[in-house]
């Protein structure tokens, strides 16, 4: 990290520490902050896909927050497989320190009781190592978003999922999880059942669903549709992705392969 972003980071810092009455700098650290300033010190993560990361500006801010919510209850298995797959690209690069950085899943008691722990198998074929993902387990919303603060102030971690169902995250909140993901170039991912329509600071916000397999029987790759709703960046816009587990990267396509016709002769003409 070059001086500049670090004295701007400390300047942050310094802000929210003075009293409530003198908000005028932490306000205008904050809209620095939130206008990318800090983002690119610390690169991008980039999804494989030319038209996504043109319009992302090289890929998904790193040091930064992201939303991603399932388009309905039905869609969380996709938007947590989603959310994954960015864990996995987060780290794919060996040259990055993130590559030996921890991921942090938190989430509250009623969410993994309705969802389950993530499972082995699914993560590897996510690329993501199962040893290298650290549960945590919660009572409450607010304590999601206590223990993502926490993580992501932490040099040793790399990525943070925080998992929240019902609740409704105000600006504040947002704000000091994307202050404290600037820290150490964290990558912030919040994982929602439910698009919000909340003010936020994230840096995108996503709503993820299902989309049919490219296969016309049996079940193919992992297969989702992304729309991108809110870029700081500017650009907008929806692709349906797939990820490549040999590859270990996301792909497209256009539409599902329809099953082949099956030829049935006409029945003889009854005399």
């Amino acid at each position: 990290m070059d001086q500049s972003v670090m004295a701007s980071i400390v300047r942050l810092k310094a802000a929210a520490a003075r009293p409530a009455g003198d908000l005028g700098a932490l306000r205008q650290a904050i809209r620095k902050l939130e206008a990318g300033a800090l983002e690119d010190a610390f690169g991008m993560v980039p999804f494989g896909v030319p038209g996504l990361d043109a319009a992302l500006g090289g890929g998904l801010a790193r040091g930064a927050l992201h939303e991603i919510a399932a388009t309905r209850e039905s869609d969380i298995p996709a938007a947590t497989g989603f959310g994954l797959a960015l864990a996995f690209l987060a780290g794919s690069e060996q040259a990055d320190r993130a590559a030996q950085r921890a991921v942090i899943w938190i989430a509250e008691d009623m969410a993994l009781t309705e969802s389950g722990l993530p499972y082995g198998p699914g993560l590897d074929a996510h690329g993501l190592p199962p040893e290298r993902l650290i549960t945590v387990a919660v009572a409450h919303s607010r304590d999601v978003l206590w223990a993502m603060e926490e993580a992501l102030r932490s040099s040793a971690v790399g990525v943070v999922i925080g998992e929240v169902r019902g609740a409704r995250l105000d600006l504040v909140a947002t704000r000091r999880l994307t202050l404290a993901a600037a820290g150490h170039g964290a990558l912030g991912l919040m994982l929602r059942a439910a698009p919000d329509p909340e003010a936020s600071a994230a840096a995108t916000r996503w709503i993820v669903g299902a989309a049919p397999s490219v296969l016309a029987h049996g079940p193919g790759p992992p297969r989702v549709h992304a729309q991108l709703t809110r870029n700081r960046r500017g650009h907008l816009g929806s692709w349906t992705l797939e990820w490549n587990a040999d590859h270990e990267r996301f792909t497209t396509h256009s539409q599902p392969v329809p099953a082949a016709s099956v030829h049935r002769p006409a029945r003889a003409a009854v005399a």
